[in-house]
């Protein structure tokens, strides 16, 4: 199973939207103190993540605590961060492989980022632009990763894949969009 790691994640949004591509995906959630936002139960439920439930999250006081809860995470990791020497496309990711993403602030700390410095990945991107949502940088990778595994686990066609029968119409749910 694919696990996700944010490191002292700041902005509540972000860490909904990538708590929802892990729901999706069937991949783990690690949260890395200190945190920028609430995660208990009474919070959660107040931000209305209704999916939170379906999200197999677990929080670490800090990196160190982490690698030695999770040993095996050390073997098999991945570092996304904007100042890596090569693309996301080069890495070779397995299904139980770890992606680790940093603060929206700051990113991955300095020593992690040099300790795994072969680990480091980008997305591309044009000259000046600073970085992508961590959401959008999160779903990439994750999905890229899941794609190279077979997408384990997953379904792979909604329900336009059926024969169309009556009773079964999934054109009348369209919503149709008309610029003015």
């Amino acid at each position: 199973m694919l696990n996700v790691v944010l490191v002292e994640p700041e902005i509540p949004p972000n860490c909904g939207n990538i708590a929802r591509t892990c729901a999706a995906t069937g991949s783990r959630l690690h949260l890395v103190e200190p945190l920028g936002f609430d995660v208990s139960d009474r919070a959660v439920k107040r931000a209305g993540l209704d999916y939170w439930h379906l999200v197999e999250v677990s929080v670490h006081p800090s990196l160190e605590a982490l690698f030695l809860r999770h040993p095996e995470a050390a073997e098999d990791l991945w570092l996304a961060t904007t100042k890596a020497p090569r693309s996301y496309c080069e890495a070779a990711f397995s299904p139980d492989c770890w992606l680790f993403f940093g603060k929206e602030t700051a990113g991955l700390p300095p020593d992690f980022r040099e300790r795994y410095r072969e680990r480091c990945l980008r997305l591309p991107m044009v000259d000046g632009a600073r970085s992508l949502n961590l959401g959008n940088s999160a779903a990439v990778l994750v999905y890229e990763a899941l794609r190279q595994n077979g997408f384990p686990g997953l379904l792979d066609t909604g329900e336009m894949a059926r024969p169309h029968t009556e009773g079964n119409d999934y054109h009348t749910n369209q919503t149709s969009v008309t610029s003015v």
